[in-house]
């Protein structure tokens, strides 16, 4: 992933970098969905599980680390063309649903119960706790009000954080988790902090794990289970002179020493591989999932790490990680009888990794959906025959047929088996075929579509494409507008898109006979403010059976290029409610436009993971804008602001 890091100043993991791969060529993955050539017969589905291989001892994986690494440097790559803008096991975790939090703290829109989602933004009692710019912030609720408490750099005092980003947040128990990372002190970074019960914060410790970046334009690399951190990281092999042991997930606590070395967290023997592949050119990565309990003391961390191709895509379940790794450069043409792909299932129980080997590629995490405990125990997976993973921007690429994967948890084994292409069920193909493909599956639906890019919008007819998970259908559905966001509203879905002028909401009832669009209401002159998925939240009214609710999204106006906002506030906060499977607009909640001042920021100075959450705590409603915090009195037919405080940090400057 070379020219796709990050640096504040220099700006890499820049937005015009990652659009390089249009003018470039994505090396899109190839994954025939038609026919493969001497494909294995369907068979019958049966519970044998064959083991992947583990490396016995440190001398044997070594030896198989120097045969990857590269004796000599590679040639130089070619300058991209100008952007073209359009130890042990994992450990047991405890379950997730007796360790949830209070219904009260959750305001992050995670994909999964029970498995929340690095945010930034969280909720402890009566805290806020605010991730921004390289800095946390409390906001005290208490007493129906609304109090800024504190503030702390989101790293080790005596840090030169100007290389670092700080992008994903956690709160357990008592304690708050910053997940950053650094190019100038080895990786990736874990930072502890105690938050008091009125909202004082102190810094307890920090950890460094070695890794590489692990950035996604549309998926968290954190989650928590329980009190247990359930983390994913790459870790490329391909590179020129690097140390076999480089190469493995390694941790040390932060002294203030650079000197002091790294402590591998994972044996030879919880390294796994697909028989089929230890003799084999698609190796490039090693993938890990390493999981810490937070309540430790001191940071208590294991890792078990896959090798396969380095393309990736991830999801975590209350069960399971599971990772679909990619090698897109495998002429499938040519030799069929290679699989391109392998997916992984890393259970959460302790117990060994299993895998199978795959075609195509999922989009990002929204593709997957694990169900235990119904009818069967399947993973259901949407894939596209081209498309790279959702490491850095490459989510936002995808082309080529479409498939919906059903499969039985019982055949993962030790990769060699590879699922029938009789096994993938065709779809339709979307309207536009090359990028801002999004995916989401809602009760027994899986929906899928494309809008606008990370470009200016644009007009655009798309088609909504919903088809039964179990069973046969399919229904078509025409909007006039593009499919930039896919989420879930009670029983029903919510389209958010835009055209070149209006923002749009369609509603999508799946109660019925079959799926039909429902009301729609459209937003003049405005386009949706954030794009990450934890930039929406609807919450449903106590009685659900209408699907009734209120839903908020941040939005900018006029009409910008999505890339604004990794630089730009957005504009407000619209509410809309929804009730007798109508649409009717609250109002918004707007950003403070004047007296703004320098923040003075030093690092993270790039809203990767947005700026912008509407929040519902309990009976009050929020918009977080920035650093401004707005509550807002939401009635039958209106939203009403009733305070709005500032915590951006002391001693800046206004901005001209």
């Amino acid at each position: 992933m070379s020219g796709l890091s990050r640096n504040s100043s220099r700006f890499t993991r820049s937005l015009f970098a990652a659009v390089c791969l249009i003018g470039a060529g994505v090396a899109f993955a190839p994954g025939d969905l038609s026919q493969a050539a001497d494909q294995p017969k369907p068979q019958a589905h049966n519970t044998m599980r064959d083991r992947l291989y583990s490396f016995q001892s440190d001398a044997e994986l070594k030896r198989y680390l120097q045969r990857l690494i590269p004796k000599e440097a590679p040639p130089p790559a070619s300058p991209p063309p100008p952007p073209a803008m359009a130890g042990t096991e994992l450990d047991t975790v405890t379950t997730a649903a007796a360790n949830e939090p209070a219904a009260s703290d959750k305001i992050t829109n995670t994909q999964e119960s029970g498995v929340d989602e690095g945010d930034i933004v969280k909720k402890r009692g009566d805290t806020l706790v605010i991730l921004r710019r390289g800095r946390l912030f409390t906001v005290s609720l208490a007493n129906h009000a609304m109090n800024p408490v504190d503030s702390v750099n989101a790293y080790p005092p005596g840090v030169d954080a100007r290389d670092d980003w700080y992008d994903e947040m956690l709160i357990s128990g008592n304690r708050v988790i910053v997940i950053g990372y650094s190019y100038s002190r080895g990786g990736t970074e874990i930072n502890r902090f105690q938050l008091s019960g009125d909202g004082r914060l102190k810094f307890d410790d920090a950890y460094q794990l070695r890794s590489n970046d692990y950035y996604s334009s549309r998926n968290y690399a954190s989650r928590l289970v329980g009190h247990t951190l359930v983390f994913y990281s790459p870790y490329y092999l391909r590179m020129w002179g690097t140390q076999p042991f480089d190469l493995m997930p390694a941790l040390r606590r932060w002294t203030g020493d650079a000197k002091v070395g790294f402590t591998r967290i994972v044996s030879a023997r919880h390294i796994y591989i697909p028989p089929s592949l230890l003799n084999d050119d698609r190796v490039e990565s090693l993938h890990t999932i390493t999981t810490c309990d937070l309540n430790a003391a001191v940071l208590d961390c294991n890792a078990t790490g896959v090798f396969g191709p380095a393309s990736r895509t991830f999801y975590v379940s209350q069960h399971a990680v599971y990772v679909w790794a990619t090698a897109w450069w495998i002429d499938t043409s040519r030799d069929k009888r290679k699989s391109p792909s392998f997916l992984y299932r890393l259970p959460l129980d302790g117990s060994e990794p299993s895998a199978i080997g795959v075609r195509g590629s999922p989009v990002d995490q929204f593709s997957f959906r694990e169900d235990i405990g119904r009818e069967d125990n399947v993973l259901n997976v949407l894939v596209r025959a081209e498309a790279a993973g959702d490491a850095m921007w490459n989510g936002e690429f995808s082309a080529g047929a479409v498939a919906l994967l059903r499969l039985p948890l019982d055949l993962f084994g030790d990769g060699t088996r590879e699922v029938p292409i009789a096994d993938y069920r065709r779809l339709p193909s979307p309207s536009n075929d090359s990028y801002s493909f999004q995916n989401r599956f809602v009760g027994n639906y899986v929906l899928y579509g494309t809008g606008n890019d990370w470009g200016a919008p644009v007009n655009r007819h798309s088609m909504l494409v919903a088809a039964a998970v179990n069973g046969d259908a399919v229904t078509r559905l025409d909007l006039p507008h593009g499919v930039d966001r896919i989420e879930i509203m009670g029983r029903d879905a919510v389209v958010i898109g835009s055209d070149e002028k209006n923002l749009y909401f369609s509603a999508v009832e799946l109660t019925s006979e079959k799926p039909m669009l429902g009301d729609r209401y459209t937003l003049k002159s405005a386009v949706q403010g954030e794009t990450r998925s934890h930039g929406f939240f609807f919450k449903p009214d106590g009685d659900t059976r209408d699907d009734s609710g209120v839903l908020g999204l941040p939005i900018a106006r006029p009409g910008r290029e999505a890339y604004q906002q990794l630089f730009q506030n957005s504009a407000g906060m619209l509410f809309l409610r929804r009730s007798d499977k109508h649409f009717s607009p609250l109002g918004e909640l707007d950003a403070r436009t004047q007296g703004i001042a320098d923040d003075n920021c030093v690092a993270s100075c790039v809203d990767w993971y947005g700026n912008a959450r509407p929040i519902f705590a309990g009976p009050r409603t929020f918009a977080l804008l920035g650093y401004e915090l707005i509550e807002g009195d939401v009635q039958d037919k209106a939203i009403r602001e009733i305070g709005r405080v500032s915590f951006a940090p002391a001693g800046g400057k206004p901005l001209d």
